[in-house]
């Protein structure tokens, strides 16, 4: 085969190759358990259809139990990772979880600020096992840099309370509007609260429901009550976000979208397996495995530091539990 001839075979190899799945771009930490953070991410997209471009932002030590430390990657290498993959891929989502430092935030946020019309969902995870003197300065930064470039806000509801009105001093509980108003202050147009306790109704061995509920700074747009969990998963804030991302990324409508990605992770969690001795995974290849066998019973799990027991939860009018 000559030269020109080989050119000729692989311009006609390209004109018939399929088109190239969404690729979405994933700022997180490295998670050596598997649970949450890079390796969320990119099982997460992968299973929504799309392409997961991973840029590490961190090393988390930890297990499925605990988070002991991390170490940062120096905000340079950060940026430089992502810079080096956008000068070849075209991106169609973004999806930003824990950035490591305030440093990184702010190598991110100039990345980000390059490609404003990409939508962007960003996860803010609880932060109790960081030190306070790194923990304050990144939460700055996120507010600061993130937040006005994020489409949407993802984060469990005490956690998105403590980070946007730390000084509520209400005996009821912030409403998904009330904080949306509050991110909405710093550019964030959409806030997608989890965990949103209800009270049980029927006596107390009534089934217990918490709501997920999207809201802007108008009032909430849409949200889905699920069946509280009798297990504690890791990574399930992770999964939820990068599913969105995934979905907004392919061009789905946002609240379709986040129906999906709601009832994706719900699925997920239900399929969860214990990899260790601490808490539940989410399996976000759950429609890849076999059926539950009949009479299967359900596992109980300890307590998950990071993210409250029934992240997300059973859906009202689904089967049951299942925990492999």
């Amino acid at each position: 085969m000559t030269p020109d001839s080989a050119t000729a075979t692989s311009a006609d190899d390209a004109g018939t190759e399929p088109p190239a799945p969404s690729c979405v771009m994933c700022f997180n930490a490295s998670d050596p358990s598997g649970a949450g953070g890079l390796a969320a991410d990119i099982a997460t997209v992968a299973a929504m259809g799309a392409h997961a471009l991973p840029v590490a932002t961190a090393i988390v030590m930890r297990d499925t139990a605990d988070v002991f430390e991390q170490q940062p990657l120096d905000a340079d290498t950060v940026a430089q990772q992502a810079r080096t993959i956008l000068e070849d891929v075209t991106v169609a989502g973004w999806k930003v979880g824990f950035l490591g430092s305030a440093d990184a935030v702010s190598a991110v946020a100039e990345v980000l600020s390059d490609y404003a019309e990409i939508p962007l969902v960003a996860y803010l995870p609880s932060l109790a096992w960081l030190e306070d003197d790194a923990a304050q300065p990144y939460l700055d930064a996120f507010r600061e840099l993130i937040l006005p470039a994020a489409e949407v806000l993802v984060g469990n509801h005490k956690t998105l309370q403590d980070f946007l009105l730390p000084e509520w001093d209400s005996e009821r509980p912030p409403s998904a509007r009330e904080l949306a108003v509050a991110a909405a202050e710093h550019g964030t147009r959409y806030v997608l609260v989890t965990g949103i306790a209800l009270a049980s109704k029927g006596g107390k061995d009534a089934p217990q429901y918490i709501d997920n509920v999207l809201a802007s700074s108008q009032g909430a747009i849409a949200g889905e009550k699920f069946e509280r969990f009798d297990a504690a998963f890791v990574g399930a804030g992770d999964t939820l976000a990068a599913a969105l991302a995934a979905l907004l990324a392919s061009g789905s409508e946002l609240q379709p979208a986040v129906s999906e990605a709601l009832g994706f992770l719900d699925q997920s969690l239900d399929a969860g397996f214990r990899p260790g001795m601490g808490n539940i995974v989410p399996d976000r290849f759950f429609w890849a495995l076999p059926g539950p066998d009949e009479g299967a019973e359900d596992e109980s799990g300890a307590a998950d530091p990071d993210e409250p027991a029934g992240a997300a939860g059973k859906e009202a009018k689904g089967a049951p539990r299942r925990v492999h």
